[in-house]
């Protein structure tokens, strides 16, 4: 091993171990001036405070340096850009004013000699212009004067074809591409027709390192620049003018690329990465005459240079505030923890049985005099509470006896409920299950009694060629055969009713529980029970009595699922009463229904009576289980009360009772509570 290496190996071991020193010194700095505990919990809470705020300042004030310096290089980019193109094309268009002379249309009349002289003055006075040509109106070249070449006097080639003379005749004015002459220096052509008819051209060769002088004289900040790039990206100025003559291609930079395709006058500064490879604020500009891209760019590094001088000041101002937090801590921690420390030993020996412990309290109002005075309180209400501690075991005892009884009889209801609900699941699926062969039996007996109709129409048609004796059998049978199949089909389309009301039975209550005016729906309900029974019975009549209390107002409920039991309620009134005028009835019976609701202290009230025959004592204990009903086959399936019950009780919290006497009248009363209420484990 070399002398260096095994010196840099010892420094290395040597800072090894300094290092568990300094920690090792650090901690226990720290542990004498904050002692454990919450003197300790205490200072790092005030030196996390401290910090965070500095933080928190920090961060803001360096966001506004950021935001304040990016914008100002923003604002000044953009101005330069703009500036830098306005100067470009002041140069340009200086050379454009002094060709102006030479395509006047007086000029067309000199002689050859004066246009020649014309000429050279244009180059003595425009130290830009290289080469100046003239080409007369049909196309021929008659002078070349040049800085660099020969001059060329009345030489007559064609030039008709050339964009100097084409495009110029037809523009009046031509800018010619960048291009590079001897593969050093870069030039543009310039030609502007001649005023009048038959015009000709004059076309000169413009060097464009000239313009140079114009992009080094744009500064931005300490480190920025400015060049200017083609149509195509190629450079044409540079304040590194090596880089033009070696006609640098920067199409390939994105901000290059992307002005290049977008071809707009001016656009926001962007972050990119410039021609030597640093990321630059680059912002650009539009020649719109030449197509030229004018592009002024500045260092990152120096936009963020304020942003950076704010950053090392926060972090000098944190250590010191973290510093000064410690010591402050410390400092306060100490005056902390000697009342807190007799706090704890006071609360300690109370904890043992001590209960006639007490905390001496210093004079002062300040928190932990505070404490100890509570402490002390309660040591007191400890004290005479022990004394009477068994009769209020035996209290909490009896109580916590009751609700645990409260706690069982809650879990029997939500078992029920539970059967209930898987109960409804049950039916349901049996009911799903009974559907399809149901319509499969509905169906069959329709198209049976249809091919018993075609059996006959066919034994009519065979006409005398059948047996007298075997179209009369044919005949009996076919008629048994239809009679059969129509009571197939009551009895199918029974237990399809008896299947759609258990499926309604077993669903749950659907829609929203909201506030509504209850007359309203009582008297909607029952127009709608009225006019379906007439459209069911022609002959149906029956007198409607209405009495609504209008202090009823509005009542939560579920409108849909309400209607369905005034409607229920309204049809078996209509069908009672009725049934009783179609039984023979005493002479002058009218049938009649009165509705009436009532507004009750907490509570609305439902009636709907009628004058019917009344239930009988064994049938009014059973009207509310499903599938009972008193009805004629295919009239009822005996689960409208049944559901109504559920809807009614289990689904709004109210009631439903019945009223009846013999011969004399029906009367079913329905209470629902003004709110919802929670049943049967849901909110209702």
């Amino acid at each position: 091993m070399t002398a260096p290496a095994a010196a840099a190996a010892m420094s290395d071991q040597a800072s090894g171990r300094e290092r568990p020193r300094f920690a090792r010194w650090a901690r226990t700095a720290v542990s004498g001036l904050l002692p454990p505990g919450l003197a300790r919990r205490f200072a790092r809470a005030l030196v996390g405070l401290v910090a965070v705020a500095l933080l928190a300042n920090g961060a803001v004030n360096m966001w506004l340096s950021y935001e304040e310096a990016s914008a100002s290089a923003v604002q000044v980019q953009r101005e330069k850009a703009q500036a830098a193109a306005e100067r470009v094309a002041q140069f340009v268009g200086e050379i454009e004013s002094q060709m102006g002379w030479t395509t006047r249309a007086e000029w067309a009349r000199v002689s050859l000699d004066q246009r020649r002289y014309d000429l050279i003055r244009l180059l003595r006075q425009t130290p830009a212009i290289m080469e100046v040509l003239f080409v007369d109106g049909s196309g021929r070249e008659q002078l070349r004067l040049s800085r660099l070449e020969p001059d060329v006097v009345g030489s007559g080639a064609d030039l008709s074809a050339d964009p100097r003379f084409a495009r110029t005749v037809a523009d009046r004015v031509w800018y010619g591409p960048v291009y590079f002459q001897r593969g050093s220096e870069p030039y543009m052509t310039l030609s502007i027709a001649h005023a009048g008819r038959n015009p000709g051209v004059t076309s000169v060769a413009v060097n464009l390192k000239l313009i140079w002088d114009v992009v080094t004289a744009i500064r931005v900040g300490e480190a920025g620049y400015a060049y200017v790039t083609d149509s195509a990206g190629r450079l044409v100025a540079h304040p590194d003018m090596s880089l033009v003559l070696r006609g640098t291609d920067l199409s390939h930079l994105p901000q290059v690329a992307r002005a290049v395709r977008e071809a707009r006058g001016s656009v926001t500064p962007e972050t990119v990465v410039g021609p030597d490879g640093r990321k630059v604020l680059s912002a650009h500009a539009a020649i719109p005459r030449l197509g030229w891209l004018v592009f002024v760019e500045l260092p990152w590094r120096e936009i963020l240079a304020p942003v950076l001088v704010t950053l090392y000041q926060t972090l000098i101002l944190l250590g010191a505030s973290v510093l000064v937090a410690l010591l402050l801590g410390g400092w306060l921690a100490r005056r902390m923890v000697v009342p807190i420390r007799q706090l704890q030993a006071g609360a300690q020996r109370l904890g043992e049985g001590d209960l006639g412990q007490r905390i001496p309290v210093a004079s002062g109002d300040d928190e932990i005099a505070a404490l100890a005075r509570r402490f002390n309180v309660m040591a007191q209400r400890v004290q005479e509470a022990q004394e009477t501690l068994e009769a209020k075991v035996v209290d909490r005892t009896r109580e916590l006896a009751r609700s645990l009884q409260d706690l069982r009889d809650a879990q029997d209801r939500l078992i029920q409920t539970e059967k209930f609900a898987s109960l409804g699941q049950l039916t349901a699926g049996i009911a799903h299950e009974i559907k399809n062969p149901l319509n499969f039996v509905n169906n069959f007996a329709d198209l049976s009694a249809e091919l018993a109709q075609e059996l006959e129409d066919a034994v009519a048609a065979a006409g005398p060629s059948l047996d007298p004796k075997l179209r009369e059998e044919v005949a009996a049978s076919a008629a048994t055969l239809r009679d059969n199949l129509a009571r197939v089909v009551q009895h199918g389309k029974r237990a399809d009713s008896i299947v759609r009301n258990m499926l309604a039975h077993s669903r749950e209550g659907g829609g929203e529980r909201r506030p509504v005016d209850l007359n309203a729906v009582v008297e909607e309900a029952l127009n709608l029970a009225y006019h379906g029974a007439r459209a069911e019975q022609p002959g149906f009549n029956i007198a409607l009595e209405r009495a609504f209390d209008p202090a009823v107002g509005q009542v939560e409920l579920y409108p849909q699922e309400f209607t369905r039991v005034l409607l229920n309620l309204f049809s078996n009134g209509f069908h009672a009463a009725h049934r009783k005028l179609l039984d023979g009835a005493p002479e002058g019976f009218q049938p009649v229904l009165s509705v009436t609701t009532r507004a009750l202290p907490d509570r609305v009230e439902i009636r709907v009576r009628d004058n019917g025959p009344g239930i009988p004592d064994a049938v009014r204990a059973r009207i509310f289980e499903p599938f009972f009903t008193t009805k004629p086959a295919g009239e009822g399936t005996g689960l409208g009360l049944s559901l109504s019950h559920d809807i009614v009780v289990k689904q709004h919290g109210g009631t439903i009772d019945v009223v009846t006497e013999a011969d004399r009248l029906t009367e079913f009363v329905v209470t629902l509570p003004r709110v919802g209420t929670v049943v049967a484990g849901r909110t209702a």
